[in-house]
């Protein structure tokens, strides 16, 4: 694995449960400002059994980027952390954004 997606990874293993985070801001922690749309590329990636806590990351705008199941999927996960999504995928980052 490359060091550019290590640090990626580090990073999202940072987030905890019930919080979440933009691509742009953990591209940033990383060591990588400018490279948000890079996370989602290497999220995108990830095997479906992966342990990585991906349904955390989110975009800038406090909403679930995926489209169909998707976005169910991540929108469950969240829920399941005690975090509120609307249907439509959006979150409240002033409550929920993770800020270490």
């Amino acid at each position: 694995m490359d060091q550019f997606l290590m640090q990626i990874f580090a990073v999202i293993h940072q987030i905890p449960s019930g919080k979440v985070s933009t691509y742009g801001e953990i591209a940033k922690l990383a060591g990588y400002p400018g490279y948000a749309r890079h996370v989602g590329k290497a999220l995108g990636n990830l095997p479906n059994d992966s342990k990585l806590p991906w349904f955390r990351v989110i975009n800038s705008q406090g909403r679930i980027s995926l489209k169909g199941e998707g976005l169910v999927r991540q929108r469950q996960a969240l829920i399941n952390e005690g975090v509120e999504v609307t249907n439509d995928g959006k979150i409240k980052l002033r409550i929920y954004r993770w800020q270490p």
